[in-house]
């Protein structure tokens, strides 16, 4: 099996930390926080991978013919996709909330806690 896909979801991942880390702004951190689990995600397919494997759809599927892909890991995978969009989108709330209430959305002005 070739490591492309790992590599790959390393990648992914690793611009999203630094991305986060760079940020200046909370809604580029948001997006930067999406990409980062986007990497998740091909790592997760990357798993469940079985070179020559069909859908694992058994009504058609003869008693021995060829092997299925695990359908668990694309349960999890479409489990991790539904947790990200509900965490962006509760993270983007609150960005749209102290935007309002500070007026700002850059990180360095809001270390205060104050007023």
């Amino acid at each position: 099996m070739s490591h492309l896909p790992y590599l790959a979801a390393a990648w992914i991942v690793l611009v999203g930390i630094y991305g986060i880390v760079t940020s200046r702004d909370l809604i580029h951190a948001v997006v930067c926080l999406s990409v980062t689990q986007s990497g998740t995600y091909v790592l997760l397919l990357a798993i469940g991978y079985r070179y020559g494997a069909t859908a694992p759809v058994f009504s058609d599927r003869p008693p021995h013919g060829r092997p299925v892909t695990d359908p668990v890991v694309q349960a999890m995978t479409l489990t991790d996709i539904v947790v990200g969009a509900t965490v962006t989108a509760l993270l983007l709330a609150l960005a749209v909330q102290v935007a309002k209430r500070r007026g700002t959305i850059d990180p360095g002005e809001l270390r205060s806690l104050e007023s």
